[in-house]
């Protein structure tokens, strides 16, 4: 996806940060932590937290997807280039750019192992898994969509003491005091309830878009291309 600044009307590159044309290209934006999770998830999280009201003075129905099954599909539409075929075209990644570094973590291998420990760049993380996020490119009825879980990269520590983390019968757990966590990095029972996490950026991508523009990605459990 390419955007627009209303100040400059310059365009900026989504995957990347970078503006491509305009009085700022070459300009690079400072990236964020961002999860996409589940309404649970985050209300258990931060219960005081801000959330944007839908009444806005238009008319817009919020809960309709106008591209109806788009992550079903074989390919996407409007992208004629050249696929990666380590991963299929549509399959969802979570995928970071860390210390020079790029890796990919499969959804679909996520389901199977919903806690992967790793390090990318030098920095060691860990990234958690959990059921219960809908698509929102699934089916033109986002209510209806399907199940495709929710996903965060974390720092492995807290308060400089590294932890071990498990996942068993769909409950996140460390190994040093049983506590069990959720995919916001929230310990939300046993000694260590309410500590967070350090979150990593990290996108939510779809393979052949992030494979578009970082070719070189490892993705983890298969061999480096």
């Amino acid at each position: 996806m390419v955007m627009w600044d209303d100040l400059t009307e310059s365009f900026w590159q989504q995957s990347t940060g970078e503006s491509i044309v305009g009085d700022l290209t070459g300009t690079h934006l400072d990236f964020l932590p961002l999860s996409i999770a589940s309404w649970s998830d985050y209300k258990e999280s931060f219960p005081g937290g801000l959330v944007l009201s839908r009444e806005t003075g238009h008319s817009r129905d919020y809960g309709i997807n106008p591209y109806g099954g788009y992550d079903s599909s074989s390919r996407p539409f409007l992208f004629d280039g050249p696929f990666d075929s380590r991963l299929r075209p549509m399959e969802r990644v979570v995928a970071l750019n860390l210390g020079g570094e790029r890796a990919a973590y499969s959804y679909l291998q996520l389901q199977v192992m919903p806690v992967i420990h790793d390090s990318v760049g030098g920095q060691p993380l860990v990234v958690f898994w959990s059921p219960g996020t809908l698509s929102v490119l699934d089916s033109s009825s986002i209510a209806s969509s399907a199940d495709v879980g929710a996903a965060g990269v974390f720092v492995p520590e807290l308060d400089g003491q590294p932890l071990s983390f498990s996942a068993e019968g769909g409950v996140i757990s460390d190994a040093g005091t049983g506590s069990t966590w959720n995919t916001l990095g929230l310990a939300t029972e046993g000694p260590l309830a309410g500590s967070r996490l350090q979150p990593l950026v990290h996108g939510n991508d779809l393979w052949f878009a992030w494979a578009g523009l970082w070719p070189d990605t490892r993705v983890y459990g298969e061999e480096a291309p």
